[in-house]
């Protein structure tokens, strides 16, 4: 199993969770933060005297897949974050030892699926 963390533009955030949910993911997180560094945009920044950097708001959105998915769903939100300019965002993907479904002591794949 993979982790998918994806931080993409807030105004990208709409489409790339619809194309998420049209190939299939049945659930995501999705955090609104606030991004410091080389990547940020320059017509989004925002000055901070608390933090005295600048930074951008967008979105993180983390979901966990069977490794089979994990390069279709990354080139899903790579194509639908896309729009060629700096700041459009990253994406990591990590392993993911053991997934645990709470209610029914479900683990692993199985624990991921809609039940």
């Amino acid at each position: 199993m993979k982790e998918i963390k994806a931080y993409i533009r807030l105004e990208k955030a709409e489409e790339v969770i619809e194309a998420l949910e049209s190939a299939g993911v049945p659930g995501l997180t999705v955090v609104e933060v606030k991004a410091m560094g080389e990547t940020a945009s320059p017509e989004g920044r925002r000055y901070s005297i608390k933090y005295a950097e600048r930074y951008n708001p967008m979105v993180k959105l983390e979901l966990v897949c069977r490794d089979v998915d994990v390069v279709r769903l990354v080139d899903t939100i790579r194509e639908n974050a896309y729009t060629g300019h700096s700041g459009d965002g990253m994406i990591f993907v990590s392993e993911i030892n053991y997934a645990i479904r709470i209610r029914t002591g479900e683990w692993g794949d199985s624990a991921l699926t809609p039940g």
